[in-house]
């Protein structure tokens, strides 16, 4: 297998991740309201809006790096093959 392959499987790996991330994120904002009025009968909405915060925060750092990491891959792929492609044009002539 050559590095070029091996890159592509752990871009790729990696890239689900933060597909699946992105997704649970999306999945988290739909339950996410932007203002309640509550009085104290309705405590437990607010817990939940609470919680639902925590792990927005919780997430929100590992998609920025893991997307930061699959776009710095995806370059490093693309240089790589444009690289071998070249050495392997100069060889031919």
């Amino acid at each position: 297998m050559s590095p070029v392959a091996g890159l592509l499987i752990a871009w790729g790996i990696l890239t689900g991740i933060l597909i699946i991330l992105l997704i649970y994120k999306s999945t988290l904002t739909m339950h996410e309201d932007d203002s309640i009025f509550l009085n104290e009968s309705e405590s437990q909405m607010e817990k939940d809006q609470v919680e639902i915060i925590k792990k927005m925060n919780k997430i929100t750092p590992i998609v920025k790096v893991l997307g930061a990491l699959s776009g710095a891959m995806i370059l490093l792929i693309a240089g790589l093959f444009i690289y071998n492609g070249l050495m392997a044009s100069t060889t031919l002539q």
